[in-house]
């Protein structure tokens, strides 16, 4: 009699690991199709269930949810930038990683920017993004870069300001968190969408991140910044030079010769800024340089 529940515990593994080794399976040519269309109805409703999946998971929860993590990133590596790319099982893979595993950071903290990032390059949907990564800060109170992540969400996607100050300043309160933090959930609060705040932000996600592909745009929205910021600039002193005048400048070397800049300026790749007939800078056609969208409430 006393060997009844282990044997009932035993068959349940028996007929509970096919199903669930067989659903990843399932899963896994899902993702290798060659087209970008959807799981089948039956997928869907496995991919949907983070619940079903974690009771067939008969303890093995983290490995799990490493799995599908793994498979979120095959998914979006396999899509990324391909013109018309879906991403529709984005986000039911990411809440089956996180309800398997709710400490795998990486699954909240790269999946956030996977889910927010807009066109081909991303899901376009900064909401799950925010849900995912107020997950993760309720499953890990502790780790104060999860509320730099939703401090970015609401301030970079979403330019909710007030919110963005406040998951700063939430962040700060952790005993682990670097001062600065405070001092950003300050200047949010006060400056809003500041080109310096905007710039603050992006140094220190590039500064606190080893993900090649995050570094590497944050290192790009510091160049356009950095552009951005010229070019507000030379706004300024072509007006200046106008109001002297009575023209706008041809160019900055104009600007220069009137002693109204110190030499000529030029951008992150090192070419020159060059001034239209209204006056507004712009940058050299052969430049790499990308100037974010709208980055402040103050756009050029």
């Amino acid at each position: 009699m006393s060997n009844r529940p282990q044997n009932r515990l035993l068959w349940t593994t028996i007929v509970a690991l096919p199903i669930l080794f067989a659903s990843i399976a399932a899963l896994q040519k899902t993702i290798d199709a060659h087209t970008l269309s959807t799981a089948n109805e039956q997928d869907e409703l496995l991919l949907r269930s983070p619940a079903l999946v974690k009771r067939l998971s008969l303890g093995y929860d983290a490995l799990l949810g490493d799995i599908y993590w793994t498979r979120a990133v095959q998914y979006y590596g396999a899509r990324v930038g391909l013109p018309g790319a879906k991403f529709d099982l984005l986000w039911p893979l990411l809440d089956l990683s996180t309800t398997l595993d709710p400490k795998l950071l990486p699954a909240y903290r790269f999946g956030a920017i996977f889910l927010s990032e807009p066109g081909t390059v991303g899901a376009g949907r900064t909401d799950l993004a925010v849900e995912l990564v107020k997950r993760g800060i309720a499953a890990n109170p502790d780790e104060w870069r999860l509320s730099t992540d939703l401090g970015f969400l609401y301030y970079w996607r979403l330019k909710d300001y007030p919110d963005a100050a406040a998951a700063y300043l939430a962040g700060s309160k952790n005993p682990q968190a670097p001062p600065w933090l405070k001092l950003m959930a300050a200047r949010v609060a006060q400056m809003g969408g500041s080109i310096e705040t905007s710039r603050m932000i992006w140094s220190e996600l590039y500064q606190s991140t080893k993900d090649p592909n995050i570094r590497k745009k944050a290192y790009q929205n510091l160049r356009g910044l950095k552009a951005l910021d010229d070019e507000t600039h030379l706004d300024t002193i072509a007006e200046d030079f106008r109001n002297r005048v009575g023209r706008y400048p041809a160019s900055t070397k104009e600007l220069r010769d009137a002693a109204l800049l110190p030499g000529i300026p030029v951008d992150p790749d090192g070419f020159a800024y060059l001034i239209g007939p209204d006056g507004k800078s712009h940058l050299d056609p052969r430049s790499t340089v990308v100037i974010p969208s709208n980055p402040t409430d103050h756009p050029k």
